[in-house]
């Protein structure tokens, strides 16, 4: 049983060798027999090539000038200098800051450097290149000054320019200043909003420099940027970090230290308002036999954003309309015009309806002259009694002017610019109806100013 057994194995293992045989040992046999005659026969063919003198002494010419042109470019790549500017590079003083100020450095300068192409290159990007100026063991005064370059290889040339400056120590001195606050891009708040106060944290700075620098600062200002706000609303709001500068008398910056630098500020912002009538104001003449019996508008009163001072002062918003040679009724859209110190208002257009009538006259007597601008500490009197009174002509439709009382009209004179003396001043007629025109009798008085 056990011959056998052997016997299959053997006729196994035998029939797959003949099978690896020649399917793949034969094969690859023939392909190496052929690739061994090719590169035989090639072999001598090129001993035979190399074996000939004239082959030698052209490949020996080739491969010299490889060589040299390799080299040469290698020589010219590596040897060759080349140059550099570094453009506008600061300039660092060493002195005492605490002590002394220096005039006469240039902020910045150009540096020139010179070397091979590969140094440069190492130069400009090494952390350590800087312009330096060493003043520590120099007294106040006058001095000439080297600008060095601490250049990070040796093997680099450089030039600066400028090389040399002029500089003047001066002693720092100090002193104590009054701070005020100036509101800067006031067009970016809201119409309806105002800054109504700005507390500062800190209302006094001390300013440090050169005598000549100090005498010069009139005013160091908190510039308050509206931009800066983080919200726009009634209410109280900090800003934070508020710069400081100095200034003199002709609004020109002046560069001094400031301590502190910075302060902060509450500011309360505000919506002060104010409802005000519109009030037609007619200019011009109108045709020949007429006047105004009427005015009408499609607004009679609107409210008003501004300043409080503003506000106080203002009686109407006016709306003046030209009227000159108007001969039958008319209807007018104007724009409401702001006033003076008003940021905003709720009505900004109007139709005006004008209706004409026939003109009449009528004369009111003995209207009381009354002065304005008159400077303090004078008095004034007339020079006769015809002087301190003066009659008007009103000129209307019959039915508006018989309804005007003598307490209606202002009769004035405008001081402004008069002194102690006697004088003939022009008189000047108003009165609460705009439909009726209100001329003096009595265009000029005499008036005495005494003190």
């Amino acid at each position: 049983m056990k011959k056998q057994k052997k016997s299959k194995f053997t006729i196994f293992f035998h029939n797959l060798w003949k099978i690896i045989d020649r399917k793949i040992v034969l094969p690859l046999t023939k392909v190496v027999v052929r690739l061994s005659d090719y590169f035989d026969q090639s072999g001598r063919k090129l001993e035979m090539l190399l074996s000939k003198s004239t082959t030698l002494l052209f490949l020996s010419l080739f491969m010299s000038i490889i060589i040299f042109i390799i080299v040469d470019q290698k020589v010219l790549s590596f040897s060759e200098n080349s140059a550099e500017i570094l453009k506008e590079q600061k300039v660092n003083v060493v002195y005492n800051e605490e002590a002394y100020v220096v005039e006469g450095l240039p902020d910045s300068v150009d540096v020139t450097l010179i070397g091979r192409k590969a140094d440069l290159y190492f130069a400009k990007q090494s952390p350590s290149h800087e312009i330096t100026v060493d003043l520590s063991g120099l007294k106040p005064g006058t001095h000439k000054v080297n600008i060095k370059y601490n250049q990070a290889l040796a093997s680099i040339e450089y030039k600066v320019n400028p090389s040399v400056a002029t500089v003047i120590i001066y002693p720092k001195v100090s002193e104590t200043k009054t701070l005020t606050t100036d509101i800067l891009n006031q067009d970016s708040l809201d119409e309806k909003l105002v800054i109504k106060k700005v507390n500062i944290d800190n209302d006094k700075v001390i300013v440090k420099g050169a005598e000549h620098q100090l005498a010069r600062v009139a005013t160091v200002k908190a510039l308050v940027d509206i931009k800066k706000l983080t919200t726009q609303e009634e209410g109280n709001i900090t800003l934070k970090d508020i710069p400081l500068k100095a200034f003199d008398v002709d609004g020109k910056a002046v560069d001094v230290e400031i301590v502190p630098e910075k302060i902060n500020a509450d500011i309360e912002i505000a919506s002060p308002s104010k409802e005000l009538p519109i009030q037609v104001i007619p200019k011009g003449d109108l045709s020949f036999g007429q006047a105004i019996s009427s005015i009408t508008t499609s607004e009679t009163r609107v409210r008003v954003y501004g300043d409080e001072k503003v506000l106080s002062e203002l009686k109407y918003v006016p709306l003046e309309i030209d009227v000159s040679g108007l001969k039958t009724d008319h209807k007018y859209k104007m724009e409401l015009m702001k006033p003076v110190g008003i940021k905003s208002m709720d009505v900004n257009n109007v139709t005006v309806n004008i209706t004409l009538g026939r003109s009449t006259s009528r004369v009111v007597n003995d209207i009381k002259i009354k002065t304005r601008n008159l400077p303090d500490g004078y008095s004034v009197q007339g020079v006769s009694e015809d002087d301190i009174k003066v009659a008007v002509t009103l000129k209307g439709v019959d039915s508006v002017i018989r309804s005007i009382a003598p307490e209606d009209i202002t009769a004035y004179i405008d001081l402004k610019g008069y002194g102690e003396g006697t004088h003939e001043v022009p008189v000047e007629v108003e009165g609460t109806d705009p439909k009726v025109v209100y001329t003096p009798k009595t265009k000029k008085v005499s008036i005495k100013i005494v003190k």
